[in-house]
């Protein structure tokens, strides 16, 4: 009695290179890890709007905010404006922004 185990030798082949595969990235992830690439900056900006839920502040405090600081950053498109979020962070946090 024969037993045909033709594709076995195959699909052994294919498990040791896709457990190879995934050890390579899993070591590349790991060596990356805490060093993100440079070139990936992602930029969210928002209207005025969503700057209430993102200060937690109602609509009266973020327009009096504004009102009294006309120079927070901000962007202009369209007659839209729009505030980048990590700058407008970083301003309202500073100091400046409460003298």
């Amino acid at each position: 009695m024969e037993i045909e185990i033709s594709g076995l030798g195959t699909g052994l082949v294919l498990l040791a290179v896709g457990l190879t595969l995934m050890g390579y990235f899993i070591g590349k992830g790991l060596q990356n890890m805490g060093h993100p690439e440079k070139g990936q900056n992602y930029h969210l900006f928002l209207k005025e709007s969503e700057l209430e839920f993102y200060l937690n502040l109602d609509k009266n405090e973020i327009t009096e905010l504004l009102r009294r600081n006309p120079d927070a950053p901000k962007i202009n498109l369209n007659g839209t404006t729009y505030y980048p979020y990590r700058q407008f962070m970083d301003w309202v946090s500073s100091n400046d922004t409460y003298k």
